[in-house]
Order: C-alpha cells, then structure tokens, then sequence
C-alpha cells in the first residue's frame, strides 16, 4: 500500500517538474538572467530524475512484494529522495527567483540526500 502511495507521490512530482520546466523555458524567458534560468532548469533536471527514482523504487518494491514502512530502508530511501528534492531543487527555484541568499548552503544539504538517496538504493538492491 504505502509502494502506491510513494508511485503517486513521485508521479506528481515529475509532472510537476515538467509543468516548471515547461514555466522556466517560457514564462522566465527573458524575465531571469540566463544565469538564473540556468539555474532554474538544473532544479528542473534534479527534480525530474530524482521524482523517477522515487517512481522507480515504488515499482521495484511493488513488483517484488516488499512490505515496508517510513521506518524501514526502502522508506528511508524514498523520503531520502523527497528531501533531496525540497531541498536541493527547492532552493534552487527560490534563489533564481530571488528568493533570499541564505538559502543557498540548503542546496547542497539536498545533493546529499540525493547521494545518500543513491547509496541506500543500492543497499536495498544488494540487500533484497
């Protein structure tokens, strides 16, 4: 049940982060400086492949029966992936928005979980 739950939250979050991508190509086109759009579109990126290792684990887990709680290591890596997101794609929206400068060392605190989102999938693939 909670594989269908975290399956919807990922699909929602790349769409998501194709309706931003879609956003930041034409609606911030020539209202942010291409620096800013650059870095807009690397929260876009970042977002949508991570939002798909959020879809990917729901499957995997789904597929191979694996019953598991927010407590448990499939759980953590998908909340793992989820912060990675708020955190590291989300400070990247505000800043090119003009968000305030403090957000920026959150940035990489997300690019860590997004590492340690990659490190304990592959720990649940070698534990399964």
């Amino acid at each position: 049940m909670l594989a269908n739950v975290f399956l919807a939250i990922g699909a929602l979050s790349a769409g998501t982060a194709v309706i931003l991508g879609a956003f930041g190509a034409h609606g911030l086109k020539g209202r942010l400086s291409p620096s800013d759009l650059e870095v807009f579109q690397i929260g876009v990126q970042y977002h949508l492949i991570h939002s798909l290792a959020v879809c990917l684990l729901a499957v995997w887990c789904k597929s191979s029966n694996i019953q598991f709680s927010l407590s448990d290591m499939p759980g953590i890596n998908l909340s793992v992936f989820l912060l990675g997101i708020l955190f590291f794609s989300g400070s990247l929206y505000a800043l090119s928005l003009g968000g305030p400068r403090w957000l920026g060392p959150i940035t990489p605190l997300g690019g860590l979980f997004f590492i340690c989102g990659w490190v304990l999938l592959a720990y649940n693939a070698l534990r399964a």
